[in-house]
């Protein structure tokens, strides 16, 4: 079956490639050109941190995995500096230790790409790949990334179950899915089943909505005790 997405993309749900939708890589070039705000903003991190990653950040996991999580974007502090996603701010803190919890990681996270932690049927992604101003993308933006969000899973044949961190997050899965986002709010904790898959909801695991008691690492715990019994 060929889902057809609100931006004319198209998502197979049972004949995933590895070169994705029309041939399009999932991962986009280190120098990735399509997005020009993003673009002067990356050249404006590599000049005053050299050191940093500051590229595009590659989904993290194995592409047989049967959980994907996406997330909005690269954190500036976190993975554009480090490379990997959600390693080096509190979000990865809380993703990671809740990951080795259920399972879904192995090893020990110190937020850094080097610490040898390893995913276990699970892969990170983000709804964009490079991080933007103020860590808030434009519609543009994301639109223009979600090709690469689609060749993602469309190169993990095992794809189950998909965890969106945040309502962004959520609603580029709506349009990627080609579903209506009046059928499919998002809600905390909400499970939305998309043919041989389900689309769990979840706040953004970042220190604000911690900080101000909108997340608890419990709620947080919450979604993917479900994932894991629902995966078994």
């Amino acid at each position: 079956m060929m889902n057809s997405t609100t931006d004319g993309s198209t998502l197979s749900s049972c004949t995933p490639s590895l070169l994705g939708t029309a041939g399009v890589r999932s991962e986009p070039d280190p120098n990735c050109p399509l997005c020009p705000r993003l673009v002067d903003f990356r050249e404006s991190a590599r000049a005053r941190a050299p050191d940093w990653f500051n590229s595009p950040v590659p989904s993290f996991g194995d592409d047989k995995a049967a959980l994907l999580i996406v997330g909005l974007a690269p954190g500036l502090q976190g993975a554009n500096r480090t490379g990997r996603p959600f390693t080096g701010d509190y979000a990865g803190d809380l993703l990671y230790a809740t990951l080795l919890d259920y399972g879904f990681a192995r090893g020990t996270y110190k937020a850094r790409p080097d610490d040898g932690l390893t995913l276990v049927d699970c892969r990170i992604s983000n709804a964009v790949r490079c991080v933007p101003p103020q860590n808030k993308p434009l519609p543009i933006e994301i639109r223009t990334c979600r090709q690469f969000l689609i060749a993602t899973m469309e190169s993990m044949p095992r794809l189950r179950a998909i965890v969106a961190l945040g309502r962004v997050a959520h609603d580029s899965m709506v349009k990627t899915l080609g579903l209506r986002a009046a059928a499919t709010p998002f809600s905390h904790g909400a499970v939305h089943p998309v043919g041989n898959l389900n689309l769990y909801d979840s706040y953004h695991c970042s220190r604000y909505n911690t900080n101000t008691g909108v997340l608890t690492p419990q709620m947080f715990r919450d979604v993917f005790a479900r994932v894991r019994a629902d995966l078994g």
